[in-house]
């Protein structure tokens, strides 16, 4: 415990016994941990979160190496929220890392025990799935943040912070509303991390070539052994550039709102 305090003692100089307190007794579900979702993580444990979980269903492939925390040349083919874990926990041994390899979806939302949660972040890709996310998030008692498109971007000074209902100059914004008011709207407001800058693709797009990136092995929900295959690359209708500095501002803007919202 001495060594657990020693960590955080620059961050509680700033904000206090008591919020360190509260920031280690705060339950946080992230999903999707790839280039936003894994720096969100690590700026959450590295600031005193100690109760995390980490949903994903993907493996670590060669083309993440550009922007996603735990992908190295090294864990190409590992499961990317049990690499991520493995380094969260060097960062913090104490902290309680729940690594899910897993997919959010309307057919196993109910197995996330959502309403246990204090924080649901979002950074999934999949609009369908995000969609579920923000009308089943918003019903909870939890504090939710989500993330609009990252990839396509360069500049981190258009990188804001919105309500949904206000995010302008987002595709991936733009589709969700679309989605949200033929379907249902959500159920409370809430704040989104986005950026109105738009490029274009220059290179042209080619599979990764990597065997150990072909990942057919990942569990539906706690238990079930059924295997989907999740090589993204060549399932993906659109794959678009991205780049670290952006995508981890938008992980790291996440994590500064929940920061926020526990020392109000």
């Amino acid at each position: 415990m001495g060594i657990e305090k020693g960590l955080f003692r620059r961050t509680e100089l700033l904000l206090g016994n008591e919020r360190m307190l509260k920031i280690a007794a705060a339950r946080v579900i992230i999903f999707g941990v790839g280039g936003v979702g894994s720096w969100c993580a690590e700026s959450l444990v590295r600031s005193g979160i100690r109760q995390l979980t980490l949903v994903d269903s993907d493996r670590v492939c060669v083309t993440n190496i550009n922007r996603q925390l735990m992908a190295t040349v090294k864990t190409v083919g590992e499961v990317k929220v049990d690499a991520l874990k493995r380094r969260l926990l060097e960062i913090n041994p104490a902290a309680d890392i729940q690594a899910l390899q897993m997919i959010y979806s309307k057919e196993t939302c109910d197995l996330f025990a959502l309403d246990t949660c204090d924080y649901i972040i979002d950074a999934i890709d999949s609009l369908e799935h995000k969609v579920h996310l923000i009308q089943t998030a918003t019903k909870t008692r939890a504090v939710f943040f989500s993330s609009m498109g990252a990839a396509l971007k360069m500049d981190p000074s258009r990188i804001q912070v919105a309500e949904f209902w206000k995010v302008r100059g987002c595709p991936l914004g733009a589709a969700l509303r679309r989605k949200l008011k033929k379907t249902e709207r959500p159920a409370g407001k809430f704040l989104c991390v986005y950026s109105e800058e738009v490029l274009e693709n220059r290179g042209v797009n080619q599979s990764c070539g990597t065997e150990k990136c072909l990942c057919p092995k990942a569990r539906n929900g706690p238990g079930d052994p059924a295997l989907v295959n999740h090589e993204w690359c060549s399932l993906k209708a659109q794959i678009n550039g991205t780049m670290a500095h952006t995508t981890a501002i938008f992980g790291f803007t996440l994590a500064g709102l929940v920061m926020q919202d526990l020392c109000k």
